[in-house]
Order: structure tokens, then C-alpha cells, then sequence
């Protein structure tokens, strides 16, 4: 049977269902409802493994917004509190409070390689460069926490809508073979398989596109704390090379 073929009897199919619905929100619910449960086996599995990748795909989404609501926040006020200090040794007791500003590990990071790097009374060029492979380390650690489960969202937004396309390609197959078996192609026997199967687009579309638009906000979200870490690191850098590094850390502040 042609594509055209296939597409006119959906395109029939899915208005039958309409016609048959009441336009209610209730009774649409409903109707999608009943149709998910009289679904065949593979179709049922396809909408099992959809429900299961969309509920894990808001648990992430929910996490990463309160995440990098609190970097941001704890950022700020790190930052702030920073630039206003006069001893870094003082600045150093309160980062623990920011666990959730990424400049704030990284400052914890450096300022813990200072302390060592003059303990062990190293000269200052080594020194430097102890400091700032500490910086690096510590810089990438917090990109890695961040970025952290969003590759599921981007395999949810990429994977999804063809799960969902298979499971309506396999119960239209299932349908037609339905027509072959029977020799004719009553609507009204065939709408209800179809309309089953077209359930199946649905729900891929409506776990991918979620995954899809929050994916590109957090990515848009890191990349502009990385991009604070990295002015940090510079600025933190400065700071030692023309201070810090000219007088022990224990006489700091």
C-alpha cells in the first residue's frame, strides 16, 4: 500500500477519533487514556519506556534549576564579598558557606595551594605555577559538577520522538495488517488501532521538546558561570602575583 495510502486512512482515522470525542478537556484525557490501555504489548512498552524518560527528565530539570539558581546566588554574594575583603585568610573561613558558588571552590582550591606552596617555602615563580594548575583543576571539576546528567536531557530531546515514531509506525502496521486480514478497510475498525498508535508521536514529542528547551538554558546557564570562573581565576591570579606572593601567607590580612 502507497504513502499516500497510509496517510489518507491516519488523516480519516485520527478525525474519526476527534468526531467521536467530546471536545472537553476531561473528555480528551479520557479518551487518550482508554486508548493507551487497549494498545498492544509493543505499543504499551514504547509508552512505558517514554513515561520513564520523561519522569526522569523533569527530576533532572528540577534539580538543575534549583542547582544553578543557588550558583548563581552564592556566586554574587561570594564575589561581592571578595572584592570587598581585606584578608583573604578571613575570606577563606567564610567560602565554606558558599558550597554552591563554583568561584568559591575554586578560591578555596587556591587559596589551600598558597598556604602549602609557602609552607614548603617554594620560590615564587613555582609557587605561581602551583597555584594556577590548582586553579585549572579545580575550574574543570566545577564544570564537570555542572554539567553533570545534562547529557540525558540531550539523548532524551534526540532519542524520544523516534521511540515514539516506532511505536506509531509498529501499531499502524498492526492495523493495516488488521485490513489485510479482514479484506476491507472499514474505518471504523481501523481508526481505533491508528489512533492508538498515533499516541505514541505524541508522547515522544512531549518528552523531547521539555528536554530540548531546557537542555539549551542550562548549557546557555554554565557557560556563563564558566565564564565568571575564568575571569575569576585571572583576577585571583593578579591578585597573588602583585601581593600575596611577596610576604608569607601567615602574615596575609
Amino acid at each position: 500500500m502507497s504513502l499516500a495510502c497510509i496517510l489518507a486512512v491516519a488523516g480519516q482515522a485520527a478525525s474519526v477519533a476527534v468526531s467521536e470525542t467530546n471536545l472537553t478537556g476531561a473528555g480528551v484525557e479520557s479518551e487518550i487514556i482508554s486508548m493507551v490501555l487497549k494498545a498492544g504489548p509493543m505499543v504499551k512498552m514504547i509508552m512505558a519506556i517514554l513515561l520513564l524518560a520523561s519522569v526522569v527528565s523533569w527530576a533532572i530539570t528540577l534539580h538543575k534549576l534549583v542547582q544553578l539558581a543557588r550558583a548563581n546566588r552564592q556566586s554574587d554574594h561570594f564575589l561581592n564579598s571578595f572584592w570587598k575583603s581585606r584578608s583573604l585568610a578571613n575570606l577563606f573561613g567564610e567560602a565554606s558557606d558558599y558550597a554552591a558558588a563554583p568561584v568559591a571552590q575554586i578560591f578555596r582550591v587556591g587559596y589551600q595551594e598558597l598556604s602549602r606552596s609557602h609552607k614548603a617555602r617554594l620560590e615564587t615563580r613555582v609557587a605561581m605555577e602551583n597555584v594556577q594548575r590548582a586553579l585549572r583543576r579545580a575550574g574543570s571539576a566545577e564544570s564537570v559538577r555542572l554539567y553533570r546528567n545534562l547529557p540525558f536531557l540531550a539523548s532524551c530531546g534526540n532519542a524520544t520522538p523516534f521511540i515514539g515514531l516506532f511505536g506509531t509506525v509498529w501499531g499502524i502496521m498492526g492495523s493495516f495488517h488488521e485490513i489485510g486480514l479482514k479484506g476491507t478497510a472499514n474505518l471504523a475498525n481501523v481508526a481505533p488501532g491508528i489512533s492508538e498508535a498515533l499516541v505514541a508521536t505524541a508522547a515522544g514529542l512531549a518528552t523531547a521538546i521539555p528536554a530540548v528547551i531546557f537542555f539549551n538554558y542550562f548549557n546557555s546557564k554554565i557557560r556563563i558561570l564558566e565564564s565568571e570562573m575564568s575571569n575569576f581565576m585571572a583576577d585571583f591570579l593578579n591578585i597573588l602575583e602583585r601581593d600575596l606572593l611577596k610576604k608569607p601567607a601567615s602574615q596575609e590580612g
